[in-house]
């Protein structure tokens, strides 16, 4: 009798399994509950800095997934977003969609860019088919030269963060960790967009 109970259970909590991985991706499901396993998180903390305390312009550039050149100084004028990521970052995962759906929403006059920090060409591909992000990626993983011209300015302290630069390059704002409100990236664009200094 205890036997075919063990054995029922047993069947339950295999089925269980099975089924929670049907719909789902483990990684982001892994970053849902917390457990912070293989990355360095942020919180969602949200910093803003006014025109007048903002450090001054960053510039930066590397090769894209497709192999061209991306440079910061071709996207001066334009409000430009940077998220920093990579393929098995449970938390890159959850926000990948909200980010390609703000990317779609904001209008010519602001650039997403991603900075792939771990992954080959191939890996990272994967990802951008597997979540439809359309907006390119720098691959960061060999020298990390756009970690590195953050780091004197506001260092990116997490994967993912996501920075909005102003019209002149300069940082207005970070989001550490997941961005997990996308009305909240959505304002600071807006806000940022709308500056006339």
């Amino acid at each position: 009798m205890k036997f075919r109970a063990r054995a029922a259970a047993a069947a339950a909590v295999a089925l269980a399994l099975l089924l929670s991985g049907c719909g789902g991706d483990s990684l982001a499901d892994q970053y849902r509950e917390g457990s912070n396993k293989d990355y360095i998180a942020g919180d969602g903390t949200v910093e803003t800095f006014t025109p007048d305390n903002r450090k001054p312009a960053v510039d930066f550039q590397g090769t894209t997934i497709e192999g061209d050149t991306f440079s910061s100084a071709d996207e001066r004028g334009k409000v430009v977003v940077v998220n920093f990521w990579y393929a098995q970052c449970p938390p890159c995962r959850a926000e990948a969609r909200d980010l390609e759906s703000i990317s779609t929403s904001s209008g010519a006059d602001v650039q997403f860019v991603g900075v792939n920090t771990r992954d080959e060409a191939g890996t990272a591909k994967s990802f951008e088919d597997e979540f439809g992000v359309t907006y390119p990626s720098v691959l960061d993983y060999q020298n990390a030269a756009v970690q590195l011209a953050f780091s004197s300015s506001i260092p990116p302290n997490a994967v993912p963060t996501t920075l909005v630069l102003d019209k002149q390059g300069r940082v207005a704002a970070r989001i550490l960790g997941r961005v997990l409100e996308p009305s909240i990236l959505t304002t600071l664009i807006r806000d940022t967009a709308a500056e006339t200094e």
